[in-house]
């Protein structure tokens, strides 16, 4: 046999080897995310609801979506174990506000571009009454053979 026919099949196990252990790692972390649940703790649902964890059972978990309201899930319907700050502001609806690393978002584009008062003598204000005829001048004329051309007459 040769080994140029061999290498894509050897490629070929290489990468299912590798996409099959990435897999069971997030596996395993998922399984290790849902034993850490206790009573108390805060968790988001797959299908995106937030609540506490009332009782933790072998392959069910009791939540209390509002005060007084049970439901009972599969462990494998949890998708995220809340730290207690998070879920805490994700209940109360308080937006986290950091000053420092907020980014500043001008009111509109002018304040985005830098002019200095030699370059405004320079700008010209198109469509305006201010136009100077320099302006036009500086406009290269086309040949009689293009289209659009003007005639100088």
């Amino acid at each position: 046999m040769d080994i140029a026919f061999l290498f894509p099949f050897i490629l070929l196990i290489g990468v299912m080897f590798l996409m099959t252990r990435s897999a069971k790692n997030r596996q395993r972390q998922a399984m290790e995310m849902r034993d850490a649940m206790e009573p108390g703790t805060g968790v988001r649902t797959i299908g995106g609801m937030y609540a506490q964890v009332k009782e933790v059972r072998e392959d069910t978990v009791l939540l209390e979506l509002t005060p007084g309201v049970h439901a009972l899930f599969a462990k494998n319907a949890i998708g995220a174990v809340l730290d207690a700050d998070e879920y805490e502001r994700i209940i109360t609806g308080a937006e986290e506000v950091d000053d420092e690393e907020a980014p500043v978002v001008p009111d509109d584009a002018s304040s985005l571009t830098e002019t200095s008062d030699d370059t405004a003598e320079d700008r010209v204000e198109l469509g305006k009454e201010g136009a100077t005829a320099e302006a036009a001048a500086e406009e290269p004329k086309k040949d009689d053979g293009e289209r659009g051309s003007r005639s100088d007459s």
